[in-house]
């Protein structure tokens, strides 16, 4: 197989001046794909060709060429890899866990801040590489398997009760993760309500994604269950974007950073089921454009939910993307009563 050093084409390194800005809001501009709703931090830095040439020394170790079935986008850009351990404030004695570790740009970053890192990788050949690369380091444990079918819970437990830990009081593990963007709804659905496990997640999404999550509004088009989800077990903040050209293969889309400060059970939303309030929550935007008189009937009458949004304060005409967390969760308590 022909080296990939030599039959890939050289990336364009901008020169630029690294730095961090911390600016005050502006109206979104979703065209450009910053986000500025609050407080928006953006991240330039230089590019280092040594990420770039050692990523691609990485590949061609293995005779590997990035996985399109795999959502394999390696990071270029050490700089990142930095800030998202910064944003997780990743400090000596953490405990993180890394999904999708790739060639290990990131696992060193977490390493030489003082973590213990639970790396899983999907990629046999990636997982090799990664193992290979931090042989002679005890703080890592390497996992080859696929995160959507790991058991999690029982993987973080025993890695906990390794560092004693299991019976903190509070979450004292951390997530830190340049993810695949084609699973990473399902990924944070897995994540979030993990809030025992895990204080905190900081993931590398789509900025597209990652926009939709934080900043969608009521009454808007990008308003989805998965609004309700995130909001339901967690915190989330844009945290920057970073363009897609920190990215080899390079993407169609830019990325973001998106910190999830995750919720114990004592702070979810007080709901008689879980199960049935996200039912209902799928059930009412399966039917988007109806009211939900019409799209909830399947659970109570017509009438019985006019009388429910009534008690709530909302109009019988109220469709999903008009309620927010605590309009659905006490609509919610009301027809479960019913």
């Amino acid at each position: 197989m022909a080296c990939l050093l030599q039959s890939l084409p050289q990336i364009q390194f901008p020169a630029t001046t690294s730095r961090r800005t911390l600016r005050n809001s502006a109206p979104v501009d979703r065209s450009a794909g910053v986000s500025c709703g609050k407080r928006t931090l953006q991240v330039t830095s230089d590019r280092n060709e040594d990420d770039y040439h050692a990523t691609l020394r990485a590949l061609n170790s293995r005779g590997r060429t990035p996985r399109k079935s795999l959502g394999q986008h390696y990071m270029l850009n050490s700089s990142i890899n930095e800030e998202l351990a910064a944003a997780a404030d990743v400090k000596v004695g953490d405990f993180v866990l890394e999904i999708g570790p790739g060639t290990g740009s990131l696992t060193n970053v977490l390493l030489n801040a003082g973590a213990t890192v639970l790396a899983i990788e999907k990629d046999p050949h990636m997982a090799a590489v990664v193992k290979e690369r931090f042989a002679s380091v005890n703080q890592l444990k390497v996992l080859q398997e696929d995160f959507m079918k790991c058991h999690l819970r029982s993987h973080m437990t025993s890695m906990l009760e390794k560092g004693n830990l299991l019976d903190a009081k509070t979450a004292c593990a951390k997530v830190v993760s340049n993810i695949p963007f084609n699973i990473s709804t399902d990924i944070v659905k897995q994540l979030l309500p993990m809030g025992d496990i895990f204080s905190e997640a900081v993931l590398l999404l789509q900025d597209e994604t990652a926009l939709r999550w934080v900043e969608s509004s009521l009454r808007s088009s990008e308003y989805r269950p998965i609004n309700i989800f995130i909001n339901f077990y967690s915190d989330p903040e844009y945290i920057f974007k970073v363009p897609r050209t920190n990215f080899f293969p390079q993407p169609n889309v830019d990325a973001a950073v998106v910190r999830f400060k995750l919720k114990q059970a004592v702070d979810y939303p007080s709901v008689a089921s879980a199960k049935s309030f996200f039912s209902m929550v799928n059930s009412a935007f399966n039917g988007k454009r109806k009211m939900l008189r019409r799209s909830l009937q399947h659970i109570c009458t017509s009438a019985e939910i006019e009388v429910a949004l009534g008690n709530i304060g909302l109009p019988a005409t109220s469709r999903p993307e008009e309620l927010t967390l605590d309009d659905f969760v006490r609509l919610h308590n009301l027809i479960w009563e019913v």
